[in-house]
C-alpha cells in the first residue's frame, strides 16, 4: 500500500492546479479516494454525519449486497435448469447453474455501471466538480431488481432515465428525493410493462424447451391471479428458491446484509424493524379480514407473506437509504411502519401491481420530508409549551 501511495502522490502534481492536466483533477481526485481515505475534512454542510467518507460508506453497503448478488447468480441458473428439466435437486449441478447465472446477471451488471458511470463522468466534466460516489451502490441495485429477462438495451435506458432525471436534475448524490434504483425499474415497469411483467422474464431460458407443467411466474404473480397452489412454501420463500428479480427472492441473504449494516452502522436499525412490523400488521389485518370475504390471499399466513416477493430486500437495501429517507429517530418509525404496511396492502389489493414494495417505498421517499417536518414543528412546540410552563 505504501508503493501505490508513493505512486499516487508521485503524479498527483501533474492533476493539480497548475499542472498539465488541471482539468483532469476531478478524475484523479475520485481514484485517489476510492483507494485512500481522503486527506481533507468537511467542516461545514448540511449533510455531515459522522468521521467516515463517503466512499467507505458506499463499499460497505456493496459488501453487504454480495450475498445477495451470489446468490441471484445461482437462483438465476437454478430456476432455469428447473425449467428444461434438469438438474432438477437443490445440490445437482451447483456450478452449472452458478456459471449459467453468473454469464446471464453480469452483462446487466456492467451495462448498469458502464452507463451510471458514463453520465456521472460527463456531468463532472461539465460541472467540473469531483466524482460523485452515490451510484456505486445504485449501479449493483439497479440489476438486482431487475428480472433476469430484461433485455440490456432498457437496462440501459433505465439506468439512463434514473441517473438524469431521478438525480442530476436535483443536484446530484445528496440531493435526489427518491431512490435511484428504484426510480430506474418504475420507469421501465410503466413504460414497457408488458416486457416486465408476466411469467417469461423471470427465468431465462434460452430459447430450450420447457418441460410440462412448469411456470415461470412469480408466487405473487400466482396468488394475484388466485392460483394459491403456485405459491412457494414458507421455507423455499425464505432460502430464495423461487422466481423473481435477480436479487431479491432470499431472506438469509438479505439478513445477512442487514446484519453488516447494522453491525457496520451504516443501516438504520430503526426503519429495518418498523418496515417489519408495518408489514406485520398489514398481513394480520388481512389474515382476520380473508375468511370473512372469502379471500385466500389474504390468508397467507403474517410471515409467509413478509417471505414473498422483495419485501425483505427493499427493507433492508431501499428503505434505509440515508437520502431519501427520514432523518429523525421519530419519523424513520412512522416512515418505515408505512412502508411495510403499504407495500403488503398494494401487494393484496391492487391485482396490477402484484410487488408493492416498490411503489410504497417511492411514495414514502416523497413523504419523507413531511413527516420530518412535523416531527421538528412537535419538538419544537412540546418545547415551547415547557418554557412557557416554567416561565409562568
Amino acid at each position: 500500500m505504501k508503493a501505490l501511495r508513493n505512486l499516487v502522490d508521485s503524479v498527483k502534481p501533474t492533476f493539480s492546479k497548475g499542472g498539465k492536466l488541471e482539468k483532469l483533477h476531478w478524475v484523479f481526485d475520485g481514484l485517489e479516494t476510492f483507494l485512500f481515505t481522503p486527506g481533507h475534512a468537511t467542516t461545514s454542510g448540511a449533510h455531515i454525519r459522522d468521521g467516515i467518507d463517503l466512499k467507505r460508506t458506499m463499499s460497505l453497503v456493496i459488501t453487504a449486497m454480495i450475498p445477495c448478488l451470489l446468490f441471484g447468480m445461482w437462483n438465476v441458473g437454478h430456476q432455469h435448469y428447473l425449467a428444461i428439466g434438469e438438474f432438477t435437486a437443490l445440490g445437482d449441478g451447483f456450478w452449472e447453474k452458478f456459471l449459467f447465472g453468473a454469464i446471464k446477471v453480469l452483462p446487466i451488471v456492467v451495462v448498469s455501471y458502464g452507463v451510471g458511470l458514463g453520465i456521472e463522468f460527463l456531468f463532472c466534466s461539465i460541472k467540473g466538480h469531483p466524482i460523485q460516489e452515490g451510484f456505486l451502490v445504485s449501479g449493483m441495485l439497479i440489476p438486482l431488481v431487475m428480472p433476469v429477462g430484461t433485455p440490456l438495451w432498457m437496462v440501459a435506458i433505465g439506468t439512463a432515465f434514473a441517473v438524469v432525471i431521478g438525480k442530476e436534475v436535483f443536484g446530484g448524490t445528496g440531493m435526489n428525493i427518491l431512490n435511484v434504483a428504484l426510480t430506474a425499474r418504475a420507469f421501465l415497469f410503466f413504460a414497457y410493462p408488458t416486457m416486465l411483467s408476466g411469467d417469461k422474464v423471470w427465468v431465462s431460458t434460452d430459447g430450450q424447451a420447457v418441460v410440462d407443467g412448469f411456470s415461470g411466474a412469480t408466487s405473487m404473480g400466482h396468488a394475484a391471479s388466485g392460483n394459491m397452489a403456485g405459491v412457494v412454501p414458507m421455507m423455499d420463500s425464505f432460502w430464495g428458491f423461487e422466481a423473481g428479480s435477480i436479487g431479491e427472492t432470499s431472506v438469509v441473504a438479505c439478513l445477512i446484509g442487514a446484519a453488516i449494516l447494522l453491525i457496520t452502522g451504516v443501516g438504520s436499525w430503526r426503519i429495518m424493524l418498523s418496515v417489519f412490523l408495518g408489514g406485520l400488521a398489514m398481513a394480520g389485518i388481512f389474515n382476520w379480514v380473508g375468511p370473512m370475504v372469502g379471500n385466500a390471499y389474504m390468508q397467507i399466513p403474517m410471515l409467509h407473506q413478509l417471505m414473498l416477493g422483495s419485501f425483505f430486500f427493499g427493507l433492508v437495501f431501499m428503505a434505509t437509504d440515508p437520502v431519501t429517507a427520514t432523518q429523525t429517530n421519530t419519523g424513520k418509525w412512522i416512515y418505515g411502519f408505512l412502508i411495510g404496511l403499504l407495500a403488503i396492502l398494494i401487494r393484496v389489493v391492487n391485482p396490477a401491481y402484484p410487488e408493492g414494495m416498490m411503489l410504497a417505498i417511492l411514495f414514502m421517499n416523497v413523504m419523507a420530508p413531511l413527516i420530518d417536518h412535523y416531527v421538528v414543528q412537535a419538538n419544537i412546540n412540546r418545547r415551547l409549551k415547557r418554557a412557557t410552563l416554567q416561565t409562568a
